[in-house]
């Protein structure tokens, strides 16, 4: 077995510029509820990718513990 990261970087996706798919857009849409955001019309799949990204990062269900977010944890 490889020591290598298997994730491709999006940017280099293939299929990258195609139509972000209906799985991306449903756990999309439950990650924009729990953060407050809105879902952009006619994601591509790498656009929906990075959204999911940094929307796990958002929520407080999927972020993981310890990990930087926006701003100071305990405020100014």
């Amino acid at each position: 077995m490889s020591d290598e990261n298997p994730k491709k970087d999006v940017n280099d996706w293939v299929t990258g510029d195609e139509p972000a798919t209906g799985p991306q857009l449903s756990y999309l849409q439950t990650l924009a509820r729990e953060t407050g955001e809105e879902v952009p019309r006619n994601l591509t799949k790498a656009e929906a990718s990075r959204m999911i990204e940094r929307l796990q990062q958002a929520s407080p269900r999927t972020a993981r513990p310890g990990a930087s977010r926006e701003g100071p944890a305990d405020g100014p």
